[in-house]
């Protein structure tokens, strides 16, 4: 059975950094997909950015510039790291992965940052 288990989460200032994890187990393939997304008070569930088997990625406009997915496809973790860090970044961050049809989640992982 795939499980992620997200990790990282935390309290930050603004302009700072900080990295989310999120380790895959029970397959023995990479993610055909990786991504992050979030889910921000009061709002819709967003994707952030998204990473392919090749290692290309895509990010949405409010975080591009200052988020890096990554991939580890040995051990099925994904890494989100975050920089300039702003109040609207603020969030529950989920992980998600697709793997031989099947979609995947973690249970998400809250970020929250402060002026």
């Amino acid at each position: 059975q795939v499980q992620l288990v997200e990790s990282g989460g935390a309290l930050v200032q603004t302009e700072e950094s900080l990295t989310l994890s999120c380790t895959g187990s029970g397959t023995a393939f990479p993610f055909n997909y990786g991504g992050w997304l979030r889910q921000r008070p009061g709002k819709e569930r967003e994707a952030v950015a998204l990473i392919l088997l090749d290692g290309s990625t895509t990010y949405s406009d409010s975080v591009k510039g200052r988020f890096t997915i990554s991939r580890d496809n040995a051990k099925n973790n994904l890494y989100l790291q975050m920089t300039s860090l702003e109040a609207e970044d603020t969030a529950v961050y989920y992980c998600n992965a697709h793997v031989n049809g099947s979609a995947y989640w973690g249970q998400g992982t809250q970020v929250t940052v402060s002026s």
